[in-house]
């Protein structure tokens, strides 16, 4: 049965093809302390990307033997590039990218964002890089705040707008990726004000692995795409490597590899070069795996307005929300204009909230 699923499984996540980069974002729990981290098993998993974003790096030598069980793997160079050690207390950690050297190139930036209002415990990191095909992009990465105060979490998730908007300004044109553990689910309202230019890839299942096999806890993990932005994405999802890659249970994948499973976007080239919050829809082989999508022609299934209301227009920001979207009842008065559907709100010249 396993090698059914693995061989399902790698008909959609088998080393790229020439004209795809596959980049993912990646908490590996604890990278680089003496915690008897499965090196073979991670570069298993790691291997099936050309670039990863990883979270939770403690040390040098974590990033370093997990760069050298790459190359062992894929018989290819990896390079990486690593923030300082960033942290409020004694508890600090290191943002690290990892690359394959024939498929991507780090370009410019290694930048710690400067918070001089102290909103976030780990500041995020940020470098600009292009594919082998010459998809240029803004990869930012961030290991949210976690604990019992929720609130916390909320505020650092709207403080990513300032941050979101900073990024756009130091490097004018470039799209941006926004990767990370944020620790809060895509649902939740404080994340409204990113919302208005950006929008989460993954928004079905969990990132976070219990202690149950086959079950998956909270949907922390997730990349933020600029709405409107012009990369070539063809696909998307999550993998759940303890099963379907390594064959083991949770339980082993928490202990030796990490207690979160990556996330990534795939850019190749010939793909559309818009991709809008509709085009995201959810296919499921051993991961959640997105293909490219179209505009819709028509509005979805289930979005005319009903009983709870209509559909809300910002006229300032010319984006719209649904009934029970978390921004819904955010518009101020003075800028919402209703709408009896999607396709009125189209054509008016409004686009759907990135978090709807």
């Amino acid at each position: 049965m396993r090698a059914l699923l693995l061989t399902a499984l790698l008909s959609t996540l088998s080393a790229p093809a020439l004209a795809e980069t596959r980049i993912a974002s990646w908490n590996i729990r604890n990278l680089g302390w003496d915690n008897g981290k499965d090196y073979a098993a991670l570069a298993e998993v790691g291997s099936l990307f050309d670039l990863i974003a990883v979270q939770e790096v403690m040390s040098e030598e974590g990033i370093g033997r997990l760069e050298a069980a790459l190359e062992a793997r894929t018989g290819a160079d990896w390079d990486r590039l690593c923030s300082h050690l960033i942290g409020r207390g004694s508890y600090r950690e290191m943002y690290c990218f990892t690359w394959r050297a024939d498929r991507v190139t780090w370009v410019e930036g290694a930048v710690v964002y400067t918070d001089d209002r102290d909103l976030f415990a780990r500041e995020p990191f940020s470098a600009v890089f292009e594919t082998h095909d010459r998809v240029r992009f803004l990869a930012a990465t961030l290991h949210a705040i976690y604990g019992e105060d929720v609130a916390g979490r909320e505020a650092e998730a709207r403080a990513l707008r300032a941050y979101h908007d900073w990024l756009r300004a130091s490097f004018p044109g470039l799209p941006v990726l926004l990767m990370g553990d944020f620790n809060l689910p895509p649902t939740n309202p404080a994340w409204a004000p990113l919302g208005e230019v950006a929008f989460p890839l993954i928004r079905e299942g969990a990132t976070t692995i219990s202690t149950t096999d086959g079950r998956f806890a909270n949907l922390y993990d997730n990349i933020w795409v600029d709405v409107g932005a012009d990369l070539p994405i063809s696909g998307y999802g999550r993998v759940e490597f303890p099963g379907q890659i390594l064959g083991i249970s949770h339980e082993a994948a928490r202990e030796r590899v990490s207690d979160h499973i990556p996330v990534y976007v795939t850019l190749a080239a010939g793909a559309s070069a818009r991709f809008a919050p509709n085009d995201v829809e959810g296919g499921r082989i051993g991961v959640q795996a997105g293909t490219e999508g179209a505009a819709p022609t028509a509005a979805p299934a289930g979005s005319e307005a009903d009983a709870s209301g209509p559909i809300i227009g910002n006229a300032r920001s010319k984006v719209y929300h649904l009934p029970g979207c978390p921004s819904y009842d955010a518009v101020g008065a003075g800028n919402r204009r209703p709408f009896a559907s999607e396709a009125e709100a189209l054509s008016a010249g409004y686009r759907r909230a990135g978090n709807c």
